[in-house]
C-alpha cells in the first residue's frame, strides 16, 4: 500500500497529514463520469457493469490526490436482491416495484442469494487490481434501517409516514424486516471484504429521523449487529468500520460504543465537540458542509482551513464532506479543497 494515510487515520494511528475523500466522489459533478454512464445506458446498467463501476470508481482518483477509493454501487442494492424491483426515475431518485408493506410480504422476505450481487464483488476486485495499492478500497452498504426505509416507502420520503406508522403500530413487523436486513448487510459486506474492500462504511442516512427511544432501538441496535458481525479479510487482518448517522450528532457517545473505528459526522455537529465527546474511543470522518463547496478557492481553504482547527492536532481524523457532494460541484473547487486539507493538516497529526 503506497498510501495508507487513512487506514491509519481511522485506527487513529499517527499519519503525516489528514486524509481525505469524498462522500459520492465518483458522480454526476465530474464530465468524465457523465460521459461513462451515457455510454452505459442508464445508472443501474453502469452499477451493475463490473468495468464500468471500476472506470467511474477510479475517475476521481485522476484528478484530485484523494486518499482513498469508494466503490462505485448503491446503498439498495441489497433489497434490490431480494426482489423488489429497483429502478430509478430521473428527478426523483429510486423507487422500487414491489414495496414490503404487507404482512405477508414481509413474512416471505429473506436474505438474498449473495450470487444476485456477484457483479458488486466483481467490481471491487477488478477496482482493487487497477488500483495497485495507489490507496485503500472502500466498501459500504446502507444501514439495516435506512435500507428499511426506501423497501416500506418504496422510495424517498419527506415524512417516513410509512415506515413511522409501521414502527409505532406494529414494532413486530419492522423488526422483522431489520433482523433480516441486519442479517443480508453482514453477509453483504463480508463478501465485500472477501472480494477485497479494505475498509467500509454504513451508511445510516435516515437514523437522524428517528426519535431517541426509536433511534436507540430500531437503528442503533441493528448496525451495531452489523458491525459486530464483519470479519477480517482474507489474510486475517482487522478491517476499519465507519458508521454514520445523518443527523446523528446528538447519538455520538451511543454511537461511539457501537463497535465502530470511526464515525461520519454530518456538518451540524461542530468536530472539537464530538472529538471532546467521543474521545479516544473512535476516529471521526467529516464534516464540511457541502454547499461550501460553491464558495470561492479562498473560501473553501478558509473552510478546510476552520474544520482542521477544530479538531485539532494529533491522530484520528478523515476529512469529508458532512454528506454526499452535489452534481452541481466545481471540479476545480474540490481540487482546491483537497490540497487545502493536505497542506494545512501536514505535521499535526502526531501520536
Amino acid at each position: 500500500m503506497r498510501n495508507d494515510t487513512f487506514l491509519k487515520a481511522l485506527l487513529r494511528q499517527p499519519t503525516p497529514y489528514t486524509p481525505i475523500w469524498i462522500m459520492r466522489q465518483a458522480g454526476r459533478y465530474l464530465p468524465e463520469y457523465n460521459a461513462t454512464r451515457k455510454k452505459a445506458g442508464s445508472f443501474l446498467a453502469l452499477a451493475k457493469s463490473p468495468e464500468l463501476a471500476c472506470e467511474v470508481t477510479l475517475q476521481p482518483l485522476e484528478r484530485f490526490a484523494l486518499d482513498a477509493a469508494i466503490i462505485f454501487s448503491d446503498i439498495l442494492t441489497v433489497p434490490d436482491a431480494m426482489g423488489l424491483g429497483l429502478y430509478f426515475v430521473e428527478g426523483e431518485g429510486p423507487k422500487f416495484e414491489r414495496p414490503v408493506r404487507e404482512e405477508a410480504d414481509i413474512a416471505r422476505l429473506d436474505v438474498p442469494d449473495l450470487e444476485k450481487l456477484r457483479y458488486v464483488f466483481d467490481a471491487i476486485a477488478l477496482t482493487r487490481k487497477n488500483l495497485k495499492g495507489k490507496v485503500p478500497l472502500i466498501g459500504f452498504s446502507g444501514s439495516p434501517f435506512t435500507l428499511a426505509c426506501y423497501m416500506i416507502e418504496g422510495g424517498g420520503s419527506d415524512d417516513f409516514r410509512r415506515v413511522k406508522s409501521m414502527l409505532y403500530a406494529r414494532p413486530d413487523l419492522l423488526h422483522r424486516i431489520l433482523r433480516i436486513n441486519a442479517q443480508a448487510v453482514i453477509a453483504y459486506l463480508n463478501a465485500q471484504i472477501a472480494a477485497g474492500a479494505q475498509a467500509v462504511q454504513i451508511f445510516d442516512t435516515w437514523g437522524g429521523t428517528l426519535s431517541d427511544a426509536a433511534f436507540r432501538e430500531f437503528s442503533l441496535a441493528y448496525s451495531m449487529q452489523v458491525l459486530a458481525g464483519i470479519g477480517h479479510d482474507p489474510q486475517g487482518a482487522h478491517v476499519p468500520r465507519i458508521l454514520f448517522t445523518k443527523g446523528g450528532g446528538q447519538w455520538l457517545e451511543a454511537m461511539a460504543g457501537s463497535g465502530a473505528d470511526a464515525l461520519g459526522i454530518d456538518w451540524t455537529t461542530d468536530l472539537g465537540d464530538a472529538r471532546h465527546r467521543v474521545g479516544s474511543r473512535v476516529a471521526l470522518q467529516g464534516n464540511m458542509d457541502p454547499m461550501a463547496l460553491f464558495g470561492t478557492p479562498a473560501t473553501i481553504e478558509a473552510e478546510a482551513r476552520r474544520i482542521l482547527g477544530r479538531f485539532g492536532e494529533g491522530p484520528g481524523h478523515v476529512f469529508n464532506l458532512g454528506h454526499g457532494i452535489s452534481q452541481f460541484t466545481s471540479p476545480e473547487h474540490v481540487h482546491a479543497l483537497v490540497e487545502a486539507v493536505h497542506s494545512h493538516s501536514a505535521g499535526k497529526n502526531p501520536a
